[in-house]
């Protein structure tokens, strides 16, 4: 609603305006990003101090503003300094992201290695002492801007000078950054109801605004999510138009318990799959140093969904390669007959993109909230999964690996860190070396074999110990988790806080602590697989001569055609209401098949049938042949049974 005219908008009405105002915006950043986007403007921003050498503030906007980057709207069209602080805040954040990719590009042309496609033990240490940090950088990362420097040599004959040669500037997302202005051009609070608020924001009433008097005060009432607690803090929201509809991204805080770093008792290990997306389970930490498992772990499943992705996966490849086809045929000719069906199918790549997209993000919630829930549940302090950044997916056949490469796994994790935090529990990441290849109980390697019941056939999902002295065989994944929870609470001293990103990791893993590694089972293993001696020690047991009676004397009455009444003697099932069709025609001993027809008036008419005798048992649903002797029906009441005292036979 307008607050100074009381006009009531529509959500049409209101996604225009908005979308007005996320326009000014984004033109704005957008003409900063082209400005700036050169390696020396990005440095200095990355340095922290200006040119007279006083530090730069924390807020972007403030931090242009110290180095007189300003940005101006059109001509002709007045905002307020509220509009160009959303529009310096947008730029500032991206210039300033745009640091690490200028880094990683500068370190990995700097060392290009001799074979682009191909790097030594030697040329890998040196790419990753040119990048900073570049010890812990998953090497997938490192492979994709080689392969994109190489695109660029093979285009031009030389390599790119940095990153802002090699890359355009990025585009700018249509969207209000409120966190960056004060009570002059938004403002929210809650109203009386908890899980309601109410948002003011200055909006604009036509697409160009001429003068103030084109701005106007417009009160949103928003209904709040469930999972924003009544006493949490609000904070003014990001507002973006999609299909339609403002959605508007809140970010509120709440006091949380403070998770600890060491000093865990139980833990949570999780343990990644293919099919199996997570294989979860909870060890116990003793005062004497034994690790117990606590239940035998769950499994998280999403097949189903997974191949849905596979599926969009496949469809967008086809859709890209079709528009790509079309493209190199157009050859930038606008009036080309082909140009129509080029945007149509672009729309399409973009269409299933984003189903994709919203699927992983679905995939990734469900998955970290079954995680965090299975930590909860256990009273676990701390949730150990593991670090895959330095595992690619390699040697496993093309359609394996593509597969692999598309987990969700970073999305997971991110999940499971903003879930565990509310909770008040760590989640730390550890070395994935030899989580699988090593039993649990005695650190042995693993055979693999293809299931249980085949243990001459190779494979990968089953595992045996070949140690006879510890025996233990499962999943591949159930012992995973194991290791990894074992292993995160051997080092949980040696757990540290990346200063970058702010999360736990666990670097090394060392021989003292990874020796005491290993679950102790809760009871012998030689007690599950040894079997009783049978041998004779002594004489037979004298058995008594009087049989036990029957549990029945007296027949089952008659079962009533509905689905209610007393079950019926014997293993007849209950549950089914119907009887075959053979049941309802009341064979007799001496029933046989009827004729075929073409036999019948053949014989009649004194002339030899020139087929064989074909009966109609089968086909009619009564068995093989209706001329066999038939039992007669269930519900048919048996004959008095005068043998149920004397006994039986065995």
């Amino acid at each position: 609603m307008v607050e100074k005219t009381g006009e009531v908008l529509s959500a049409a009405v209101l996604a225009e305006r908005v979308d007005w105002a996320a326009g000014l915006v984004s033109g704005m950043a957008a003409s900063l990003l082209d400005t700036h986007w050169n390696a020396a403007d990005v440095d200095q921003l990355a340095s922290g101090v200006d040119a007279g050498g006083r530090a730069l503030p924390s807020n972007a906007w403030m931090a242009l503003r110290r180095l007189d980057w300003n940005a101006a709207p059109p001509a002709s069209v007045k905002v307020n300094d509220r509009i160009v602080r959303m529009a310096q805040e947008q730029a500032g954040r991206t210039l300033r992201s745009a640091k690490w990719r200028a880094d990683l590009t500068v370190g990995v042309i700097g060392t290009w290695p001799a074979e682009a496609g191909r790097r030594t033990p030697d040329e890998w240490d040196a790419v990753r002492e040119a990048i900073p940090d570049g010890r812990h950088l998953p090497s997938g990362v490192i492979r994709s801007r080689t392969r994109q420097i190489a695109d660029f040599e093979r285009q031009h004959g030389r390599l790119p000078a940095d990153v802002f040669e090699l890359e355009a500037a990025p585009g700018v997302a249509r969207m209000l950054l409120l966190s960056a202005c004060d009570g002059q051009q938004a403002s929210i609070a809650r109203g009386d109801d908890p899980g309601r608020a109410l948002l003011r924001v200055q909006l604009p009433v036509r697409r160009d605004p001429r003068s103030y008097r084109d701005w106007a005060w417009v009160a949103c009432p928003i209904t709040l999510p469930p999972t924003v607690p009544p006493g949490a803090v609000l904070h003014l929201p990001t507002l973006r138009v999609r299909q339609g509809r403002v959605l508007a991204d809140l970010a509120y805080t709440h006091a949380v318990p403070k998770a600890r770093r060491t000093g865990h008792i139980i833990a949570l290990g999780v343990d990644w799959g293919l099919n199996t997306l997570l294989s979860a389970g909870a060890i116990r930490l003793h005062k004497d140093g034994r690790l117990i498992a606590i239940g035998t772990g769950g499994m998280f499943r999403a097949a189903g969904v997974l191949a849905k992705q596979h599926r969009l996966r496949r469809e967008c490849e086809h859709l890209h390669a079709k528009a790509g086809h079309y493209q190199h045929l157009i050859a930038g000719h606008d009036t080309h007959p082909l140009t129509a069906r080029h945007h149509v199918l672009t729309e399409g790549v973009r269409h299933v993109s984003a189903r994709r997209s919203n699927l992983n993000d679905a995939l990734a919630w469900a998955a970290a909230r079954w995680t965090v829930d299975q930590a909860i549940t256990v009273g676990a302090s701390v949730i150990y999964v593991e670090d895959l950044r330095s595992m690619e997916a390699r040697g496993m056949g093309r359609t394996l690996n593509t597969r692999l490469s598309q987990q969700i796994r970073g999305q997971i994790v991110e999940r499971i860190r903003h879930l565990a935090a509310e909770a008040g529990i760590a989640v730390v990441t550890v070395p994935a070396r030899n989580t699988s290849r090593h039993c649990p109980r005695c650190l042995v390697p693993l055979c693999h074999r293809k299931a249980p019941d085949r243990p001459t056939t190779p494979g990968w999902k089953w595992a045996v110990c070949p140690n006879p002295g510890c025996g233990w065989q499962g999943d591949r994944d159930m012992g995973a988790w194991q290791r990894i929870a074992a292993r995160g609470l051997t080092h949980q001293t040696k757990t540290v806080t990346d200063r970058a990103s702010d999360t736990l990791a666990i670097r090394s893993v060392t021989d003292k602590l990874e020796a005491r590694a290993v679950v102790t089972p809760t009871t012998p293993t030689t007690a599950k697989t040894r079997r009783r001696d049978r041998s004779k020690t002594g004489p037979t047991r004298r058995q008594t001569t009087r049989p036990a009676p029957r549990r029945r004397r007296a027949p089952s009455p008659t079962r009533p055609p509905g689905p209610a009444g007393q079950r019926p003697e014997g293993h007849a099932p209950t549950g089914r209401i119907r009887l075959l069709r053979a049941a309802h025609r009341h064979q007799g001993v001496t029933t046989i098949s009827t004729p075929f027809p073409k036999l019948s008036a053949s014989l009649e008419q004194g002339r030899p049938h020139p087929g064989r005798h074909r009966p109609q048992g089968a086909a009619l649903g009564a068995g093989f042949h209706l001329h066999a002797h038939a039992t007669p029906p269930r519900w048919d009441i048996p004959r008095p049974d005068t043998m149920s005292c004397i006994g039986s036979l065995s």
